[in-house]
Formats: structure tokens, sequence, C-alpha cells
């Protein structure tokens, strides 16, 4: 260790068990339940609320691994960390931190078209004559411009974006309960399961996978633990309790949009869905009231995504894995305006070229690959013993999880072939800088620790 690194001071640990329970919630609830839905409705039909409570499933299986993980190294580099540690590649450590970037960029360009689709145009209506693609991409330049001035992230403004998120959600459930015992809704939607040309399974499976985008955001918290307190002992609980949570809304908010709306009408309403299902149990519900509320939760979505991708970026430039330049700091704003630029650029391609049914499904094959990894590396690293006590994930979670994840990340879920192009391209950007850093700017050096995002 160099002198310089010696003297670098550490994280300010400021996070206590209820900050980092509204993290995890506030992370999970966003972009994916809002713009989502209507779409998930068009894969499975009616059982709207299976495929959310599947992916929640699968995704607590993967949280039990990175709670082992995290609790053996509370450091703040996550799924990078854990399979330079188990595997000790490093080409496979990059690709992990670099998968984990563009399921940023993809989830921050699917907010976009969320902003200027559906949530802009219900707030401002007939006035509102710009073409919505270049709303999404002006919103993504927007994006890149407070990050580049700096945003102080705050804590508290979390809790209140949360809180704000939250509140959406609610109303609808609070709505649905209203209509209901009013005798509207259809119980019979429940158990329908779209089979025209498909199997059951692969309705559910392809649904499951879509729906995995919106329940996405709990790996996030683990890159907080060196700003934590005790990270070793509120991390089990503030996660497990906040996917809980996250997990019981969505649920609830699945149950009444299917019980209002048939599935057809659903799926025919796009990322409008909620406003459609709000509509249907409340009409004289001000819509635009849950429009500024879906408004500014995907800003928040997207606003962290970038800011995690555009730090990634830097953090894999200054550590020599990609080339030095993409770690150039502004001099008066302090922040890195070239990754920033680079992740702004290839979000406004997506933006501009690809569907935001497509965004969210190469959101979760991304991230449904890296859990893969993570609950491999968990069961390898199992050789390697800390000193510490530490939370221990029951063997057979992680096994389960591996599969689950490597199944709904296949083929054989259904997928979209599209999906694969966008992540192949994305990746293969990834494989070129990687390339470049190696045989022309030099030799690569992974140190995976110190790759915060």
């Amino acid at each position: 260790m160099t002198s310089q690194e010696q003297a670098q001071p550490e994280l300010k640990r400021v996070i206590g068990p209820g900050l980092l329970l509204l993290f995890v919630v506030g992370d999970i609830i966003g972009t994916g339940v809002y713009a989502l839905t209507g779409t998930v409705a068009g894969k499975v039909g009616g059982a709207l609320w299976l495929p959310f409570l599947l992916a929640f499933a699968v995704a607590f299986l993967t949280a039990f691994s990175y709670l082992e993980l995290v609790g053996k190294y509370p450091k703040a580099a996550g799924a990078a960390l854990y399979a330079n540690r188990a595997f000790k590649v490093q080409f496979l450590t990059f690709m992990v931190a670099f998968a984990v970037m563009s399921s940023g960029i993809t989830s921050a360009a699917s907010a976009a078209q969320a902003f200027g689709n559906t949530y802009l145009k219900k707030l401002m209506g007939d006035s509102l004559t710009i073409p919505t693609v270049w709303i999404a991409v002006g919103f993504v330049v927007l994006l890149a411009a407070i990050n580049f001035r700096g945003v102080a992230e705050s804590l508290w403004a979390n809790v209140v974006l949360t809180v704000i998120e939250l509140s959406g959600l609610l109303i609808i459930i609070v709505v649905g309960i209203y209509a209901i015992a009013n005798g509207q809704g259809d119980p019979g939607r429940l158990v329908e399961i779209d089979t025209s040309g498909q199997s059951s399974l692969i309705a559910v499976s392809s649904a499951t996978a879509l729906a995995f985008f919106a329940m996405v955001g709990f790996e996030d918290s683990v890159n907080m633990a060196e700003e934590c307190r005790e990270p070793v002992r509120i991390f089990p609980r503030a996660m497990l309790v906040g996917m809980g949570i996250a997990a019981v809304i969505y649920v609830l908010v699945a149950v009444t949009s299917s019980l209002l709306l048939p599935a057809r009408e659903l799926a025919g309403s796009g990322s409008d869905a909620l406003l459609k299902v709000l509509s249907a149990g409340a009409p004289d519900f001000p819509l635009w009231v849950f429009a500024l509320i879906g408004l500014l939760a995907v800003i928040n979505s997207a606003l962290i995504n970038m800011l995690m991708a555009s730090r990634l970026v830097y953090g894999m430039a200054n550590e020599r894995i990609i080339p030095k330049v993409f770690g150039v700091v502004h001099p008066a704003r302090r922040t890195p305006w070239v990754s920033i630029v680079f992740t702004s650029l290839i979000a406004v391609v997506l933006v501009a070229t690809v569907d935001i049914n497509l965004l969210g499904g190469t959101t979760s094959l991304l991230l449904l690959v890296v859990f893969t990894v993570v609950n491999i590396a968990v069961l390898v690293l199992r050789k390697d013993t800390v000193e510490h006590k530490h939370f221990r994930a029951p063997t057979a979670l992680p096994a389960i999880g591996a599969v689950a994840c490597a199944y709904l990340a296949s083929p054989l879920s259904g997928r979209p072939a599209r999906e694969y192009g966008i992540a192949a391209i994305l990746l293969a950007v990834g494989v070129v800088l990687w390339l470049v850093n190696r045989f022309v700017v030099g030799r690569v050096r992974v140190d995976a620790e110190k790759l915060s995002v």
C-alpha cells in the first residue's frame, strides 16, 4: 500500500438502521412498477400479482447471498468485489462491474422514456407539443447537467422522495380497496394466465423476468456499507424488512390493477397503466397529482442510476481497468465529466432507439446475470473465513438462487432475442475498452475493493 493510499480518509459512517431501511425501500420503489405494470399484464394476463411475487422470491434468495458477503466484506464495491475475491479473474471482475454500470444506464433510459411518454404528457396535457423522444433525450441531458454540476446527495432528500414514491402506490391501493368495497372489480381475473400462443410456464416466466426490473435496487445498498454504522449488524434486518415492505406494496398494487381493469386493457395502456387503474377506481381523483408523483419517482430513479453509472466508470478508469481519460475530473466542478458524458451518450442512444419494455427487460437481464455470479461466489467463498461474526445464508438458498437467476436470464424464460442483442452491444463496448486499455494503453490492474458505486 502506498503512502497516498494510507493517508486516504475513510468514508463517514452516518447511516443507521432507520436510514438504511429507507434507502433499501426507496431504491426498490421507482420506475419499474410505475412504468411496466401494463407490459407485465400483457405477458401473463390477469394473474399480474404472480410474476411480481415470484420476482421477489428470487430476489430474496439473492439477498441472502448479498447479506453473507457484505457481512464478510463490508466494503463498497458490491458484486465486483465478490466476483474478484471468489474467482480472481480480472476480466470477469471487469465484466461484472461493467454489467452493473450498463444496468444503471438502461434503467435510467427507461425512466427517461416513462418521463416523456407518460407522466409529463399527462401533467401538461395538450400544451405539450414537443415529440416525446426529444423530451426523453432532453431529460437525459438535464440529468447529465445536474450530475456534472455536482449533486450533494442527501440521505434526508432520499427519505422525502421515498415517502413521495410510496404515497403514489398507496393511493392506488386505497383507491382499489374503496372501489372493491363498492362492488367494483372482478376477482376471477386474479387466476387468469394468458396462454394464447404460449404455455403457462412461458407466460409466467417471461412476465417474471420483466417484473424483476421493478424490484432491483436492493443490491445497491451494499455499496453503502462503508458509510453505515455497524454494517455487519444492521444489514440483515434492514435489507430483508425493506424488501418485504416493497414486496407487499407491489403485490397489492398488482392485485388492485387486475381487479379493476382487464389484462388486455392494462396491456394496451402501456406505461399509462396505473393512471388507467386510478381513473377506473376513482374517476374524480385529480390525475395530475398522481402524474406529479410519477414524475418525481422516475426522476429519482434515473438520477441515482446515472450517478452510479458515471461514478463506476470513473472508478474503473482510476484503477486502470479502462483508459484513464474516463477518470478525468473537471477542475472547477470536481466531477468526473468524461465519464458523465460517456454514460449519458449511451443513454441518449438507447432512449432514441429502444422501446421502454426492452430497456426494462435488458436491465433485469444484466442484473440477473450478475446475481447468478454473486450466488455462486458466496458458495465459493465459504472457504475464505474471516475473524468477525457475520450473517450466514443457508447453503441451499444461494444454490437455488443461482439456478433461478440463470433460468430467468436464459432464453428458456421466453425473453425476446432483442434484449440479448442490446445487452451484447453494451457489453461489447466494455470489452473494447478493456482491450484498448490492456494492449494499447498498458496493463490492466483490477482492485475491486476500490470500485465504489
